[in-house]
């Protein structure tokens, strides 16, 4: 008696078309310094083809630096993955084609150059979300900066720009007081002893 081998069949996945796709945050390999002009270039290419509504944002993250020069420091910004920018997107596969193909890109990073979301986590802590901060803070706070380049520098909170999640910070560096913009994020109060 002849039996049939049949292989098992996949459930079929249904797509509930009223549930929009979230937007994910994706990286995307660049030419060694090119980052700024793939984001011009990446703007124009979803307005080009009608999809600048599945683009949120494109970041190229930057951090200070305390740098030295002629015996003279002082704080630059740099980048924090040169040959990389971040695309935040509402992505489907038929974009992936217009994307690599944008002036400066040279893929995507994931397995075979197909894209891979950013973790929750990894996009924590590349600060790629503005977190909304419920402040105590006021202005006259001694606090400590816990994050950044200028972890474990105490100062005064100058001012505070709430909707931002930005203060300003009095520092002392090298001898003087300099202001320092900080995220909220960065800093916690100096409890008075």
């Amino acid at each position: 008696m002849d039996e049939k081998h049949t292989e098992p069949i996949e459930p079929t996945m249904v797509v509930d078309s009223d549930v929009k796709p979230e937007p994910k945050w994706y990286a995307l390999h660049t030419y060694s310094g090119y980052e700024n002009m793939v984001k011009v270039n990446l703007e124009m290419v979803f307005t080009k083809n009608g999809l600048k509504e599945r683009l949120m944002e494109i970041a190229i993250p930057m951090e200070d630096v305390v740098e030295e020069k002629n015996g003279k420091r002082k704080i630059v910004q740099r980048k924090m993955f040169p040959s990389y920018v971040l695309i935040k997107m509402i992505y489907d596969n038929s974009m992936w084609h217009m994307i690599v193909n944008t002036r400066g890109v040279t893929g995507f990073v994931g397995p075979m150059g197909r894209p891979i979301p950013l973790t929750d986590d990894e996009v924590k802590r590349m600060h790629l979300e503005k977190l909304v901060v419920d402040t105590e803070f006021k202005v006259g706070d001694k606090v400590s900066v816990i994050d950044g380049a200028l972890e474990g520098f105490v100062g005064d909170i100058e001012s505070i720009n709430a909707a931002a999640g930005k203060c300003k910070v009095i520092v002392s560096m090298f001898g003087r007081a300099t202001p320092v913009e900080l995220e909220l994020t960065q800093i916690e109060l100096i409890e008075n002893l």
